[in-house]
């Protein structure tokens, strides 16, 4: 982001206290116009009470809120160019699906024949064209996911807020869902934060991400950024599995898909090499993970593909004696600072 071009979204030094609960503490970031946010982070980290912050629901104890470079910290929702989606959806029983989604327009009188048109078009955006005169109750659950959007982005927002949208969604729903979301996002052409615990979920649809824990930003950065090169052992640990190992003193993070197990005749040259036992085998459909406990004590985890080898063998594994190994820039150096407290330039 160019010193020209403002931040979407600021939280400059945001604090926020429940009582003796430290909600926030002290959260600088900034989102860019146009991309896809994701605040990661397990229950109780302060990523909804940054995003109810940001919609105006909470007010920060110090510390303040910007929107494209404007201090918001004291204006209401109402004010406020961002609409808001929920994981309960949130829709009106007793309205048709059209009444649902112009609600905030007929609240702002926009006149009915235009009102008519952008309902039609939001819903034509989100694929439920002609379901302007179904009840939410008549609809599936994506349905009404997808009734909730458009009523969302029927405002025009310049920022799209979402609250775990796809929780109380099936797997194979909230996959679909994801890749919806993500293609409607760059269509619309509108900043969207969004908040979510699924690991897989952040990495999939994010430009980038933020990994939040006890109040704080642990790290910033694009997905991949964030897998490769964690700031700490918590991204390490949070962010996908991680093996952690230490040598000469140091701690390293390993992902599993990069250790492999060595076959009794297969040369190890360039690998750092342990050996060990396989101590558990989980067969996963593609993949099956394996944990190998070391001669030198601690744990391995390492996934591998199941190209060739069937559920039974994958099963008779345990116990077997093996050579586990990968290679050294695959092994990545935890820095020693507990917090990365960056700013999301």
């Amino acid at each position: 982001m160019t010193h020209q071009e403002e931040a979407a979204v600021g939280l400059v030094g945001a604090h926020k206290v429940y009582g003796e609960v430290l909600a926030v503490d002290r959260v600088n970031l900034q989102i860019r116009p146009d991309e896809f946010f994701t605040l990661l982070g397990p229950s109780g980290s302060g990523k909804t009470t940054c995003l109810r912050m940001i919609a105006g629901f909470e007010r920060p104890d110090s510390g303040r809120i910007e929107l494209s470079g404007r201090d918001v910290t004291e204006m209401p929702p109402f004010e406020r160019d961002v609409n808001t989606v929920f994981q309960d959806y949130a829709l009106f029983p007793h309205m048709s699906v059209g009444e649902n989604v112009g609600y905030g327009l007929r609240i702002k009188r926009v006149g009915k024949a235009e009102r008519k048109n952008r309902v039609g078009e939001a819903l034509e955006m989100v694929r439920l064209a002609g379901y302007e005169d179904r009840r939410p109750a008549q609809l599936s659950g994506g349905q009404r996911q997808r009734v909730a959007l458009a009523r969302a982005l029927v405002n025009r927002p310049r920022v799209l807020l979402l609250d775990e949208p796809l929780g109380a969604l099936d797997l194979k729903l909230r996959q679909q869902m994801q890749q919806e979301l993500r293609a409607l996002q760059g269509e619309v052409g509108v900043t969207f934060v969004y908040v979510t615990h699924d690991q897989e979920e952040a990495l999939t649809m994010s430009d980038r991400l933020a990994v939040m824990n006890d109040g704080r930003l642990e790290q910033v950065g694009a997905p991949a950024d964030v897998y490769e090169h964690p700031a700490n052992e918590f991204v390490a640990g949070f962010v996908g599995v991680s093996n952690i190992v230490e040598r000469d003193g140091r701690r390293f993070t390993i992902r599993p898909e990069k250790v492999r197990i060595l076959e009794d005749s297969e040369a190890s040259d360039g690998l750092r090499v342990e050996e060990g036992n396989i101590r558990d085998v989980s067969y996963v459909g593609m993949v099956t993970r394996f944990v190998v406990d070391l001669d030198r004590g601690g744990e391995l985890q390492v996934i591998r593909q199941n190209l060739e080898m069937s559920s039974e063998q994958a099963l008779e594994q345990r116990g077997r004696r093996v050579r586990v190994g990968w290679r050294g820039e695959h092994a990545y150096a935890i820095p020693d600072s507990r917090h990365n407290q960056e700013e999301g330039q």
